[in-house]
């Protein structure tokens, strides 16, 4: 388990974030479009998986809109924004902000949370996804993560896009 404060109170996630150097575990998750997607699609490329509790709060939105930013700018690789919400939330977002360079999915099945050890166990956000980061080189092993510490900060984005070099 690892410990995550929300505005400062303290709450568990079910695990801690895989190990750098591990390989990622496989993931399922749902598109806007209603596909699955599953990290056999990405193979081949460096993933940046920027994960968090609800797109419709103003820290999981602006991570998205950053990561969107610098996406176009990222060879050989692809940003997928995870989190809880429904595809629908997910397109709705994307559609309203012109959201084009990142992939926007949902862990409609919780299992991705709980596969990657960042599921919040208790508290307001129960259920949901902590914010984490989670990059994968070509092979589908990690080589980064972050679990921010107080969920209402933002990720680490340069040191983040630093680990792709």
């Amino acid at each position: 388990m690892a410990t995550i404060t929300l505005k400062g109170n303290e709450f568990q996630t079910i695990g801690t974030l895989p190990a750098i150097g591990s390989k990622a575990p496989n993931f399922s998750l749902r598109s806007i479009d209603l596909n699955n997607l599953t990290l056999e699609d990405f193979k081949g490329g460096k993933v940046i998986l920027n994960i968090f509790p609800s797109v419709d709060t103003g820290t999981c939105a602006t991570s998205v809109r950053t990561f969107n930013k610098t996406a176009s700018d990222l060879k050989n690789t692809k940003v997928i924004c995870v989190s809880r919400d429904l595809p629908f939330a997910h397109a709705r977002f994307c559609g309203a902000e012109g959201i084009e360079n990142v992939i926007s999915a949902s862990d409609i099945s919780g299992d991705f949370a709980t596969d990657y050890g960042l599921k919040i166990t208790e508290g307001p956000l129960e259920g949901l996804c902590s914010r984490s980061i989670v990059i994968l080189d070509e092979n589908g092993s990690v080589i980064y993560t972050e679990q921010v510490a107080e969920t209402v900060d933002e990720p680490n984005y340069e040191a983040a896009i630093n680990a792709l070099k």
